[in-house]
């Protein structure tokens, strides 16, 4: 079984693992953690001044010391930053430390989603919607390449996601005892 039945959610900005994540925290009735709201948290600033001071490299350092201190508890629902599973050594913390769970929307919807969101310093480009298609190419294989579970999160409530959600993780959790 998986890392004392952790629950990390991964997918692109937009995908709704922190919404998802909180209620499926509370159903399952263990903590939650964001690793974004952790690094601001811990460095005092929003990710957009990270990014402006340290550039991208040094926002991925503090975010992989976060995943690698959040991934090690026990029993935590964690929703990952969409760049986390860029670093190899995130990859192989999150397949080896729980369940991982894939949020996957089509690169469209989730720009539909995200496009009046002015803390998305990876998207503040003359065409923010290429780049959400040009992110997604990249790190679509690496969602897919670290999920235990793919969920379609369409159109529907994020009650209802979070529901079919914790029955596919029980699914999984069941075969793997």
């Amino acid at each position: 079984m998986h890392g004392a039945r952790n629950v990390f959610l991964v997918g692109m900005m937009g995908a709704g693992k922190t919404t998802a994540g909180r209620l499926l925290a509370r159903r399952l009735k263990r903590a939650f953690f964001d690793s974004d709201h952790e690094v601001e948290r811990r460095c005092g600033v929003k990710i957009a001044v990270i990014f402006d001071i340290e550039g991208e490299a040094g926002f991925r350092a503090r975010e992989s010391a976060v995943l690698a201190e959040l991934t090690a508890q026990h029993d935590v629902v964690l929703a990952t930053g969409g760049g986390a599973i860029l670093a190899e050594v995130n990859r192989r913390l999150l397949a080896a430390r729980g369940t991982v769970v894939y949020l996957h929307a089509p690169p469209d919807a989730l720009y539909e989603r995200v496009r009046q969101d002015r803390n998305r310093p990876l998207l503040a480009t003359p065409d923010p919607l290429a780049r959400m298609r040009e992110l997604y190419g990249v790190r679509d294989p690496l969602y897919r390449e670290v999920a235990d579970i793919v969920m379609d999160t369409g159109r529907q409530s994020v009650q209802n996601l979070a529901r079919e959600v914790l029955g596919r993780l029980k699914e999984t959790w069941k075969l793997s005892a």
